[in-house]
């Protein structure tokens, strides 16, 4: 499966490297073959300067990507791109493609705004909550959960709660076994309940 990790300016770093050490180590420590093929997305070709100055160069533009399975957005300082039209163009029709769409912390902002019809139940980081909640009244926003799964659409709290999604996302597409084999491989303390 190709799991695709959009990135951009001012992106959380743990949003983003979260996902990828989990899926890619989920790779790592699978018996047989490679269930996951995890690499990141920005809208150009460019070394991408994440937040506090991380520098970061995607793997590929959201213009020359692979097919992709699984949409991971990160979340972060997401205000300009929620006015990029060729950044939420582009998520519009990934959602249209892939199997499921992942968010992590104000990634939903995002996802939602690109997808203006999008009407399920979310979470996002806890002092994001009011925002979204004036921005996007047509969701469900629930607080005091690391994730919720709403089927293809999945979405995480703050920063490191995306760890526990990706987890999440392992157990869902490649049984329990490998998602516990990786939590322990990263000596990770999953948090399994949403």
């Amino acid at each position: 499966m190709n799991i695709g990790i959009f990135i951009y300016p001012d992106a959380e770093v743990l949003d983003f490297s979260g996902p990828f050490e989990v899926f890619s180590t989920a790779s790592r420590v699978c018996n047989g073959s490679k269930p996951f093929t995890v690499f990141l997305i920005a809208e150009h070709n460019a070394v991408v300067s994440a937040r506090a100055g991380f520098k970061v160069l995607p793997d590929y533009s959201i213009e020359d990507h692979p097919p992709l399975d699984v949409l991971v957005i990160s979340g972060g300082v997401h205000t300009s791109e929620m006015h990029n039209k060729v950044v939420t163009d582009w998520i519009e029709r990934q959602v249209h493609s892939v199997k499921l769409v992942a968010t992590v912390c104000t990634g939903i902002f995002l996802l939602a705004k690109a997808v203006q019809s999008l009407s399920c139940t979310v979470t996002t980081h806890r002092e994001d909550i009011p925002d979204l909640r004036n921005m996007f009244s047509q969701l469900n926003v629930v607080e005091g959960v690391r994730w919720i799964d709403e089927g293809n659409v999945v979405s995480s709290g703050g920063i490191s709660a995306g760890i526990d999604m990706s987890l999440h996302l392992v157990s869902r597409l490649r049984g329990e076994e490998l998602a516990v084999k990786t939590a322990e491989q990263m000596e990770f303390i999953w948090t399994k309940n949403t």
